[in-house]
């Protein structure tokens, strides 16, 4: 594989398993100039979001692209865990995949089979598509070793009962906390100090611990997410496109206007 390929072939995956930590940020306003920014401003990956975020798989094409060319490469979060809406991102050029709204470790098991090529998986195979350089590479289909980072979410109640479970998979290499579905799951709502909530997070952390995989975490701001890396997590999304640039311009803005007569 050419040095200028925008293509992952397994680094990042490579990283974590070395016990790297790793810091970047959800990507949702459809916008490959949005992916380009948040490459350039030194994220280690992007997470392009499919599942909440403003854009389709029309989106992939040139933003994998954008933060291709600063060397940073890009995990889908995709709608659902079906092997189509798998197998199109990774055509695409993803280095990863997560897969949120999963509950029990055999739904992980069907969704991680879709990241690999048979024999190990079922992803389709063919060669007209960035990941294979469009036919110019075919070494990939049969690399004996996983490159796609495979990320699930821990975010329901049955996730976190059987978190231990899915760690255990081979191919999952993140188990990922949603805190935000998780803290409604676990009945304290936003309340991410909340006893109940740290205590979900330990869970995670040491499933992950236990079985040789990464615990990551959305993370709303810079503080919170240093917090997160000391507790162990190793994974971290700080906030995402639109959410930090809400922030940054909001507190411009009050900066800048002068303070009303009371």
């Amino acid at each position: 594989m050419s040095n200028n390929s925008p293509l992952d072939a397994g680094t990042l995956r490579q990283r974590l398993a070395q016990g790297e930590t790793t810091v970047g940020t959800f990507v949702g306003m459809a916008s490959s100039t949005a992916a380009e920014v948040c490459a350039a401003a030194g994220a280690d990956w992007i997470l392009l979001d499919l599942e909440h975020g403003a854009g389709s798989e029309d989106a992939l094409r040139d933003s994998i692209l954008a933060a291709g060319a600063y060397g940073v490469p890009t995990v889908v979060r995709v709608e659902s865990g079906e092997r189509i809406r798998i197998g199109r991102v990774l055509d695409q050029g993803a280095a990863g995949v997560m897969v949120p709204r999963l509950d029990k470790p055999d739904q992980v098991v069907d969704a991680i089979t879709h990241l690999a090529y048979p024999p190990r998986g079922d992803r389709g195979v063919a060669t007209y598509n960035r990941s294979c350089r469009w036919g110019m590479d075919r070494s990939v289909l049969l690399a004996e070793e996983q490159a796609t980072l495979g990320v699930i979410q821990i975010e329901t109640l049955a996730a976190l009962d059987a978190v231990d479970e899915i760690a255990a998979q081979d191919g999952v290499d993140v188990l990922f906390v949603g805190p935000l579905d998780l803290s409604f799951a676990l009945g304290v709502p936003l309340q991410f100090d909340s006893p109940v909530f740290t205590a979900a997070l330990g869970r995670v952390l040491e499933a992950a611990h236990q079985h040789g995989k990464t615990a990551g975490i959305l993370a709303a701001n810079a503080g919170l997410a240093a917090g997160y890396v000391e507790l162990g997590f190793r994974f971290v999304a700080i906030g995402s496109d639109s959410t930090l640039l809400a922030a940054a311009l909001s507190e411009a803005f009050a900066t800048a206007r002068p303070e009303q007569d009371q």
